[in-house]
């Protein structure tokens, strides 16, 4: 797969279910099974008569309804919905109502009934051969003006990540997919602030037991295990690097430095890392200012291509007095500047001019200037916390090595405190890092990559009711109402 494919979202066509009236039935009901088309849904339309009959199931305090899909099932062919009612089968009323629904939104000419809506690219021929049985076609269509397609972000091996994209927000279509390079800097950070070969072992082991299902009321979120795993190796990776098994034992070398001996070495990594990922984020930014506005709009942005020129002048000038370099110092300042007055001529063209605009120019200007400083600095909070996670594992091995040396009772006293400690550093630290990494991933990164709000795609899906659905394996982007 091309890597322009890769870090985009899935390619998305509006199509054209076109089905004789008499076959209607039947190819919504492919198109549910399949379960990869989102069709469009009448306003504000009159219930149907399984949804009637439904909400009187629910009046009655009968479980489920039109939106809930983890019950709703569907039958070939249209039963007796009366007999349905008196049996209490609200999960085939639910499909039968999310059916009517959506057929209720059907244009129909003559003999001929068609509906409108999306569905992969990659899934049109599958899903045409489905429709061709029912004597229907699925056409494609021009994207209405003004109208952006649904995002899909992509599934697969980074399906663990995507929830760190979609708990921030819903990328526009047009944007970068962030979710690979998201998951993979998270890794990375997570695992410099909990660098510990023994503890990510744990984390492993928990990936592990997750997967295998157990404990069973994990079950559940299981298709986190990818994640978990990869943490865990992040962890093993820079406690690797740092020597540590279970804190400065001494039972590994030291590949780089440890936290507790060199802080100062750990916190500048720390910002360095953090600026180059600000870099990178502000990059995939102003590629997407650009897909969003076209250049006029994405030359401008603090987010766009003058944001991308400022903080990569303010690094170069940085480096260059850090090296006592004159020459990229002031090459810096000057590529600095030139970005900051693209940026604040971009501010006042969105006021309404005069000394209003002028004032309110300044104080936006002032902010990002504020920002940029503070978002890079906010990466010493990997240094911070990796020191932090050192600290209370070299406290939990001093005192177990101290016990140790007491005789029987010391060494019991020792494995006790060694077990009690590092169950509580391990669960206080892991949290620790996970909600930091998770605030500098939303706050410094996401806060430039995302400019516009996009539309989740909301795949219609409900299994027939031969085969009864399973809410373990079955993944929907978000409920199809």
């Amino acid at each position: 797969m091309p890597w322009s494919e890769v870090v985009a979202p899935v390619r998305m066509r509006r199509v054209a279910v076109v089905v004789p009236q008499a076959a209607l039935r039947d190819a919504l009901v492919r198109i549910a099974e399949e379960g990869c088309v989102e069709l469009d849904r009448a306003e504000e339309a009159a219930p149907g008569a399984a949804a009637v009959r439904l909400r009187r199931l629910r009046g009655a305090g009968a479980a489920g309804g039109p939106d809930s899909p983890a019950t709703a099932v569907l039958a070939v062919a249209a039963p007796d919905l009366d007999l349905l009612e008196r049996r209490a089968d609200a999960a085939q009323l639910a499909g039968e109502a999310q059916l009517e629904e959506r057929a209720g939104g059907a244009v129909r000419r003559g003999e001929v009934a068609a509906l409108a809506g999306w569905c992969p690219a990659a899934e049109v021929p599958r899903v045409a051969g489905r429709l061709a049985a029912a004597g229907g076609a699925l056409l494609p269509l021009p994207y209405p003006p003004g109208t952006d397609p649904p995002t899909l972000l992509r599934p697969g091996r980074a399906a663990s990540f995507t929830p760190l994209v979609t708990t921030y927000g819903t990328p526009a279509y047009r944007d970068i997919d962030p979710t690979w390079p998201a998951g993979l800097a998270y890794l990375a950070m997570f695992g410099v602030m909990f660098g510990d070969v023994g503890h990510g072992a744990l984390l492993v082991l928990g990936a592990v037991a997750v997967r295998s299902g157990w404990p069973r009321r994990w079950a559940g979120p299981g298709r986190w295990w990818p994640f978990l795993a990869a943490a865990g190796v992040a962890s093993m990776l820079a406690g690797a690097a740092y020597g540590e098994f279970f804190g400065p034992t001494g039972l590994l070398p030291v590949l780089w430095l440890s936290p507790l001996a060199s802080p100062t070495r750990l916190l500048a990594a720390a910002v360095v890392s953090g600026a180059v990922l600000l870099a990178l984020a502000h990059a995939a930014g102003a590629v997407n200012r650009v897909r969003e506005g076209g250049w006029g709009a994405g030359l401008y942005a603090a987010s766009g291509c003058a944001g991308l020129l400022f903080y990569l002048g303010l690094a170069l000038a940085a480096a260059g007095l850090v090296l006592h370099r004159r020459a990229p110092a002031s090459a810096g300042a000057a590529l600095a500047v030139t970005g900051l007055a693209l940026v604040a001529f971009g501010l006042f063209r969105a006021t309404d001019g005069g000394g209003p605009g002028l004032a309110e120019t300044a104080v936006r200007l002032f902010d990002v200037v504020v920002r940029t400083g503070t978002n890079t600095l906010s990466f010493a909070r990997l240094a911070a916390f990796g020191l932090t996670h050192a600290a209370l594992a070299d406290l939990v091995w001093r005192g177990t090595t101290g016990l140790a040396g007491r005789g029987a009772a010391g060494v019991v006293g020792a494995a006790l405190l060694f077990t009690v400690g590092t169950a509580v550093s391990f669960g206080l630290e892991a949290l620790v890092a996970g909600v930091q990494a998770l605030r500098l991933e939303f706050y410094e990164l996401f806060s430039r990559l995302f400019g516009t709000e996009g539309r989740p795609f909301c795949p219609w899906h409900v299994p027939p009711a031969e085969e009864p659905a399973d809410p373990a394996v079955k993944v929907i982007p978000c409920s199809p109402g």
